[in-house]
């Protein structure tokens, strides 16, 4: 029996080391993995096979990349807001700060959504997904204001707990091998859904956290050149979890979803069809808890992201106890109230909601961020000796150029969706 407490005992123990020692590329990699990156993947399977499997490497690729250069930022200069502010001045840095910030809540518009219908769809629909989108809201406030460490061991539990649901489900639903390894080969094809390629990459890249490794590195301890090996084993810990995770959803939904005559999302629950058909009835409860457990534990950190960046811009030091950090906090999640009323007016589902709102971000919002970023860990005054090698540019240039470029051939497709009605 002491024995058996004993490795039971070190074994939490080494669990518990690791989680401290790692888990912050997994708030990174939960922020985006909402139930956006749920339905992008599974709307990409479905409507385009496998041909979008290179964008979801090559999202994965460039987010490592430009994480890894957000926290060298951290640890060898400083937050990527605050040298926006000493670079532009706090009027423009307080403006880019708020446009950003405006994306930051079009997301949780859409999350809070998805937290609301998956509730509705366990309740039989005997609840509506409009008022459990405003518990949802409320919920998030409260659970936000908790210490870092506690939303970090969060993060990790639903983001290993996704990857093992649709691993289990990848093998059994028989995927086309031959197609699938074309899929990560960029073909004419796939030319052709670039607007659902950059919601892949607006949903992986994702920009709030080039702006949140650079804060939260310092909650690591990470603060010296000799800490950057164990940021960057973080990092490729945390998004290759993410990257399979997402494979598999896309896989899945190719699999299963095209085969049974699905030709788009009807609802909420489609992309669960998928798991039905492999693992019978059960699973779909299963999907709906993950999915609605995404999209809760993503708005946490994307939302902190404009209580640090908007008081930074200010020239504002906060911290998640300081009161203004909270004030922006909670004011800003408090806009998923409006919700419902945003899925009215714009006739928006709210599958429309959580593809579109990401979408949005990886159009208008990650190009900005991959700017400054770009910028930052360049700038000799910032960085010294420490600036980007040749390759990091190159690979830092890869990202600014598809954002841009992604964002400037999939902007009309996104406004006709976005005011029309949706998919």
């Amino acid at each position: 029996m002491g024995t058996t407490e004993s490795v039971t005992r070190r074994i939490g123990q080494e669990i518990s080391e690791a989680v401290s020692e790692y888990g912050l590329a997994f708030v990174m990699v939960a922020s985006y993995f909402g139930s956006g990156s749920v339905y992008i993947a599974s709307q990409a399977g479905l409507m385009h096979g496998y041909t979008l499997l290179w964008a979801v490497v090559g999202a994965v690729l460039l987010g490592v990349m430009a994480q890894d250069m957000s926290a060298r930022l951290g640890i060898h200069g400083e937050p990527l807001m605050i040298f926006v502010r000493e670079k532009v001045g706090t009027k423009l840095a307080t403006l880019i700060a708020v446009f950003l910030s405006i994306g930051c809540v079009a997301w949780t518009l859409g999350l809070v959504a998805a937290v609301g219908a998956g509730v509705s769809f366990v309740t039989g629909g005997a609840i509506a997904w409009q008022p459990v989108a405003v518990v949802a809201t409320l919920a998030a406030i409260g659970v936000g204001l908790l210490n870092y460490q506690k939303i970090e061991q969060l993060m990790i539990a639903m983001m290993l707990s996704v990857m093992v649901l649709y691993l289990v489900v990848a093998g059994p639903s028989n995927p086309d091998l031959g197609a699938v390894a074309l899929g990560f080969v960029p073909t004419a094809d796939s030319l052709g859904a670039l607007a659902i390629a950059a919601g892949l990459l607006g949903t992986t890249a994702l920009w709030p956290n080039f702006f949140l490794e650079s804060i939260l590195v310092e909650e690591k301890g990470w603060t010296e050149e000799s800490d950057v090996s164990d940021a960057r084993r973080d990092l490729i810990v945390g998004f290759t979890v993410g990257g399979i995770t997402t494979i598999a959803i896309l896989v899945v939904s190719a699999a299963v979803l095209q085969p049974l005559g699905f030709t788009e999302l009807e609802s909420f629950i489609t992309p669960g069809e998928a798991l039905v058909e492999v693992l019978g009835t059960w699973a779909m409860v299963l999907f709906i808890a993950g999915v609605t457990a995404a999209a809760f534990n993503s708005i946490i950190p994307i939302m902190w992201t404009p209580a640090y960046i908007i008081p930074q811009a200010m020239d504002i030091d906060v911290d998640q106890g300081s009161r203004l950090f909270k004030l922006v906090f909670v004011g800003l999640t408090a806009t998923g109230f409006a919700s419902p009323i945003v899925s009215s007016v714009l006739n928006l589902s709210v599958v429309d909601m959580v593809i579109l709102f990401p979408t949005y971000n990886g159009i208008f919002g990650l190009p900005l961020a991959a700017l400054l970023l770009f910028w930052a860990v360049n700038d000799r005054e910032t960085m010294g000796e420490y600036r980007n090698t040749t390759l990091l540019n190159v690979v830092n240039a890869t990202l600014v150029l598809l954002a841009l470029g992604l964002a400037l051939s999939s902007v009309r497709d996104f406004l006709g969706l976005f005011f029309g009605g949706g998919f």
